[in-house]
């Protein structure tokens, strides 16, 4: 029974060594980076005073939407470890500018803006070369679990990255915090590197044209998404989600806690901390259940249930009604996203699995889209007037969707239900 467990269980990924470095670099950089949102969050909000402006701050981190195809085409070239390395480290020399600023007392909004924006090239695409690292390293059989214990990296430093952030910002200011997820990320940085090349890398580099130019290569990825229908499908939802679900809980978190709820720090992180643990649960959900979730069922019917879930949260009128909707709202995200990643990673195959995953990320241009909407219309039409359009509009697409595509994401035994 222990075998089993150990073969097929929620800790089977550790079994393959470049998993193991893997794990820990996905969480330093995790850690770091909810530790940056929030911090960076809070001083932007308390030093300009302006919704609009951190709406936009929140949009900066996702400013690399536009080139992740690129991203992906380049980490299938060179590989997805050696262009993941590189993308983290980028991060902690972004930090350390971020550290010394702060400690020599120039720190100034703008340049906050500036280096956000720097970092915002590449980060969004961290998510998708991550996850076909994953795909390179582990068995088919252990992918599942491999995913959401990676997803369970970032969620589990959503709790206590935002919990830490917040403290740390509080009692001894901006450089300290700085330097801690400066750290995080040089950490991060060097346990990618030992993940190691994949042989499953080299065997899928073996399938391409080694003469094809990037170019070529790009246009490639994207017309194996358009023409396969799961794929479309799912980008199609990636981007509906980024653009009416996501800005609640990515960007908007210190104006709820600062003005809907007249909490201060400690409630921000109390708020995103409860966000987490409940994406903590529906990842360590999704990894103990494994291969018996069928991926695309799962995504459509759980992106209902976040949008819905999303209506509870908007209405709490007080901190800790909103916390216990918001863990609702995280295990939800979790049961329908998870399992996307995993059916465009096994649809995709090893010869494109970089390119999808970045065709992927594009989607997640909604995302500072839906912030800078909800910047606009918070102001005009109220937080949850503006809340119930967003999740009215995200209901109906959600269901579109599942329509226009029912006959390849429905029935079990279509590839996208496959495990």
């Amino acid at each position: 029974m222990a075998s089993t467990y150990r073969r097929h269980g929620v800790l089977s990924p550790f079994q393959v060594r470049a998993f193991r470095f893997q794990f820990p670099a996905d969480m330093f950089t995790s850690w770091g980076t909810e530790m940056e949102v929030i911090v960076l969050g809070w001083y932007i909000l308390v030093q300009t005073n302006s919704v609009l402006l951190l709406t936009l701050y929140g949009a900066l981190q996702y400013l690399g939407t536009l080139i992740a195809p690129a991203m992906g085409m380049a980490s299938d070239r060179l590989g997805h470890r050696n262009v993941l390395t590189a993308m983290r480290s980028v991060y902690a020399l972004t930090a350390l500018a971020l550290m010394t600023l702060s400690f020599a007392g120039a720190l100034h909004p703008l340049y906050v803006f500036l280096l956000a924006a720097m970092s915002g090239l590449i980060r969004a695409s961290d998510t998708g070369v991550r996850n076909a690292l994953s795909a390179d390293i582990l068995p088919s059989e252990h992918l599942m679990a491999g995913v959401g214990l990676s997803r369970i990296t970032s969620d589990s430093a959503r709790i206590a990255g935002a919990l830490a952030g917040a403290a740390v910002y509080a009692a001894i200011g901006m450089a300290p915090a700085c330097s801690v997820f400066a750290g995080f990320y040089a950490v991060g940085a060097v346990f990618t590197f030992l993940v190691g090349s994949s042989p499953s890398h080299h065997a899928a580099a073996g399938l391409a044209e080694p003469r094809a130019s990037p170019a070529a290569q790009l246009r490639e990825g994207m017309l194996q998404v358009w023409n396969t229908p799961p794929l479309l499908a799912a980008m199609w939802l990636a981007f509906l989600v980024n653009l009416t679900a996501w800005p609640w809980t990515l960007g908007l978190l210190p104006y709820v806690a600062r003005t809907e709820l007249q909490a201060g720090q400690t409630g921000l992180g109390a708020l995103a901390a409860s966000f987490s643990t409940g994406a903590l649960l529906g990842s360590l959900t999704v990894s103990l259940i494994g291969r018996r979730i069928q991926p695309a069922r799962f995504m459509l019917v759980f992106a209902m249930a976040w949008h819905t879930m999303l209506l509870v949260f908007v209405h709490m009128p007080t901190l800790t009604a909103a916390c216990a909707a918001l863990i609702a709202v995280g295990i939800t995200q979790s049961l329908s996203m998870v399992p996307m990643s995993v059916m465009l990673l096994h649809i995709a195959g090893p010869r494109f699995r970089g390119r999808v995953m970045g065709v992927r990320m594009l989607a997640i241009y909604g995302l500072p889209v839906g912030l800078l909407l909800t910047g606009a219309l918070i102001p005009a039409l109220g937080f949850s007037q503006t809340a119930v359009v967003y999740c009215a509009i995200g209901m109906t697409a959600t269901a579109a969707i599942a329509w226009r595509w029912r006959g390849d994401l429905w029935p079990a035994a279509r590839p996208a239900n496959s495990g």
